[in-house]
């Protein structure tokens, strides 16, 4: 439940739309609804912008389902967002509601309740290899789902640079810019230092065995000599998604 939910709620209530009984019920659970094996925060929109957002690896379908249904309430209407899922665990929520898409290249399902743009300006997801695109994926499903345009550049990794330089109008038109790449993660400094926006970097797993699981790629990030990008963990497309969207409402 976010602030204009609640507006809503009260001045339902004024206006005699609905009881006093019933807003009780409805903002009984807040700011967290204990369901045993999970505690959700419907207090999570309100104070950060957006619902909470499920997790779904490790946990069973039908707990996934029954956190989703908590967080699907008729009163709310914000999006709901379940990353690291697989076939199984979509069917399921499916069954819960129909307008669940589930997007198998990054494991994510949306439900889609609200298409309003709510970002300033348009969020680019660039991936340097094929490899890289379920991570990209996963980031850019994130800022469509939390309000944003996003817009997309994929197979573009320093290689062959030409194939980034094709892109350069794009680059420059985006408020927010993330960028993932695997390998020796050189990708992103070559992005940060093209533009004035920030450069969210995503390292991958992606690359031999020298490259540790991603931890070179991290290392390398981490140490880029473009001062515009900060970096998150390995594979965490949804963490930069996340942040380029917060940076994207301010």
């Amino acid at each position: 439940m976010d602030q204009q939910d609640i507006q809503r709620l009260l001045e339902d209530v004024r206006a005699g739309k609905r009881s006093v009984a019933k807003a009780v019920e409805e903002l009984r659970h807040m700011p967290y609804e204990d369901l045993g094996f999970a505690k959700i925060d419907h207090h999570r929109g309100l104070r950060q912008g957006f619902a909470e957002v499920v997790y779904a690896k490790g946990k069973t379908p039908q707990q996934v389902v029954a956190i989703a249904r908590r967080i699907l309430r008729p009163q709310v209407k914000h999006n709901v967002l379940i990353t690291r899922a697989d076939a199984g665990i979509f069917h399921a929520v499916r069954r819960l509601n129909r307008a669940a898409e589930f997007h198998p290249l990054s494991g994510t399902i949306g439900i889609r309740r609200n298409r309003e743009i709510v970002g300033k300006g348009t969020i680019l997801v660039v991936a340097a290899g094929t490899s890289d695109i379920p991570v990209a994926e996963e980031a850019a499903v994130t800022v469509e789902i939390m309000g944003n345009k996003v817009d997309s550049v994929y197979d573009v990794g320093v290689a062959g640079l030409h194939r980034l330089l094709d892109h350069r109008e794009k680059i420059a038109a985006a408020r927010v810019i993330v960028c993932v790449a695997g390998m020796e993660g050189a990708l992103p400094s070559v992005v940060g230092g093209l533009v004035s926006v920030p450069v969210i970097a995503v390292p991958t797993s992606v690359g031999y065995g020298a490259s540790f699981g991603g931890v070179a790629a991290l290392l390398a990030m981490l140490n880029s000599c473009a001062s515009n990008v900060c970096v998150v963990n390995i594979d965490n497309g949804f963490g930069a998604g996340y942040v380029a969207s917060t940076i994207n409402r301010l």
